[in-house]
């Protein structure tokens, strides 16, 4: 996330992060529901608001509201029956400093034609851009998001849980995913010289079961549904070395810029996630990384950082080793086709959980790569299409042999007008040893996984030594004309079908006998999305 240089029209901008990675504890995607412990999950680009991101391209992945970038109460329930908002995005608009002058001309005057212009007469200039919406003070953006809603399975799963969906978990459940609170200071894209800014952003709700931090704010409550998390906080540079486009820098605690989906549920064209967002990648990270603008078309990404949701020190990191991220962008056609290319890759697994092996495994030496590229085509001015191919690979997956978790997801967005738009997500994802997709049902149990850390319930894989994954979720978003007071609204009901083409039944199941399960589930809901 960062912004351009001088006289620089913003473009959409590819990433690539390298580097290496100090202490990690879990990561987005696979954990071992052997002996082990895997990272974000063992186991938040070219995408800002599908509409906006074609039109006005952003260099940095932080600059866009991307990163700014779910025990329920009768009140949710009012918030989330509204259908569901989907990759609509927070447009906003800085308040009007001073009320505009009325117009010079008299009544009386006469107003003079047109062709009266005296020849070569140089055109009035045109009105300044609005600056974003929303409350700013000395430009620092203020805001806050709320995001509730319901995932109905008219299964009814025993365990009450919706197999393949972390975030969206509870089945036929109102929950309050996410109370966001955000400091904002973007960098100004269009400034070359140096700058800087930072991002501060705190959430309350179910969401932060999966995003947490180790060792921060994990600790505080970790056995309730919801939760206290720093989703983000760093500071921003822009240095104008090395080209004409210069580094944009981020440093300190911030949402991984792998993916297409995001933390931040804004930004996303579904309430529901996909399997690659919550499978296949990080969640976040501590580090630094730096986005260099080589040439107008090309973008170089590098990084270094301690893992995936790690910190600092014996419960801040799963592992003693570091991480890194690399990677490149390309704007091509106008920005009308960006293409970004990420990996993350250090070990990802617990050295608690390796020290009871027999005999011990130097979790350091066990690396996790993560690759991600989305590749997003503005076809139109109304229609978007977005790709993601994703590979991630653990070293030390199923009894010391290496794992596999691959797929592609489709997205295409449709706006009818200012106010709806249609959103479609078709996705194929191959968990080779059911390693990665799994369930928790304590609410601390995910966090506590990733640490290598006793459970108070248990991990529950697919049953089978495989499965192979495809869904296809259809929505619509809404964006409601909104009073003053109001940054923006979304509401953002959808349809989702998955099935499982191995035929071991993983969905509706009843672990750990693993009986009662299905092929197919079907799931329907909404969730609104309120900023202010």
């Amino acid at each position: 996330m960062g912004g351009g240089r001088a006289i620089r029209v913003p473009r959409p901008r590819v990433r690539i992060y390298v580097g290496l990675r100090p202490n990690a504890i879990g990561p987005h995607a696979g954990f071992m529901c052997d002996l082990l412990t895997p990272r974000r999950f063992g186991v938040e680009a070219g995408r800002a608001a599908t509409e906006e991101i074609k039109k006005e391209p952003t260099p940095m992945r932080y600059d866009t509201a991307r990163t700014v970038s779910r025990r329920a109460r009768p009140w949710l329930a009012v918030v989330a029956a509204a259908p569901i908002a989907a990759t609509g995005a927070l447009a906003q608009t800085a308040p009007p400093t001073t009320p505009s002058a009325p117009a010079a001309t008299p009544a009386a005057a006469p107003t003079a034609p047109a062709t009266s212009a005296a020849p070569g007469a140089p055109a009035a200039p045109a009105a300044p851009a609005a600056p974003p919406s929303g409350f700013w003070v000395d430009g620092i953006h203020l805001s806050a998001q709320v995001d509730a809603g319901v995932i109905f399975n008219p299964f009814r799963p025993q365990t009450g849980q919706n197999w393949g969906q972390l975030f969206t978990d509870h089945a036929n459940q109102v929950q309050m995913n996410q109370l966001l609170l955000t400091a904002n200071k973007p960098l100004d894209p269009k400034d070359s010289d140096y700058q800087w800014g930072f991002k501060v952003q705190f959430m309350y709700g179910s969401d932060a079961r999966y995003t947490q931090f180790f060792g921060e704010l994990n600790r505080v409550d970790p056995n309730q549904r919801y939760q206290l998390d720093v989703v983000e906080a760093n500071v921003l540079l822009h240095t104008p070395w090395l080209s004409t486009g210069g580094i944009d820098w981020k440093i300190g605690q911030y949402p991984t810029p792998l993916g297409y989906e995001v933390i931040d549920p804004s930004q996303n064209p579904f309430y529901s996630h996909s399997y690659i967002f919550q499978f296949g990648l990080p969640f976040k990270h501590t580090g630094a990384y730096a986005t260099w603008h080589a040439t107008d078309l090309v973008d170089v990404y590098g990084g270094i950082d301690t893992g995936t949701n790690t910190t600092f020190g014996p419960l801040g990191d799963d592992n003693g080793a570091i991480g890194g991220m690399g990677g490149f962008g390309l704007n091509l056609m106008g920005g009308n086709l960006t293409i970004l290319a990420l990996t993350h890759f250090g070990p990802e697994d617990s050295t608690r959980a390796f020290s009871a092996l027999s005999p011990t495994v130097n979790a350091n030496g066990q690396w996790r790569y993560f690759n991600d590229a989305v590749i997003t085509w503005k076809a139109t001015d109304t229609l978007t299409s977005v790709t993601e191919l994703n590979l991630v690979r653990e070293a030390y997956g199923a009894k010391g042999t290496p794992v596999n978790g691959f797929g592609i997801a489709q997205y295409l967005s449709y706006a009818l007008n200012d106010n709806w738009t249609l959103n479609g997500r078709v996705e194929y994802w191959r968990d080779d040893n059911n390693f990665f997709v799994a369930s928790f049902s304590s609410n601390g149990d995910y966090i506590r996984f990733q640490q290598g850390l006793p459970l108070q319930s248990g991990v529950y894989a697919a049953p089978g030594g495989s499965t192979t994954y495809g869904a296809l979720t259809l929505g619509v978003t809404y964006k409601p004309d909104l009073p003053p007071w109001i940054t923006g609204v979304l509401i953002r009901p959808e349809i989702r079908w998955d099935h499982a083409f191995t035929n071991n039944d993983p969905f509706n199941n009843n672990p750990p006998a693993n009986n009662k399960g299905t092929n197919n589930s079907f799931t329907f809901g909404a969730d609104a999305v309120i900023t202010f």
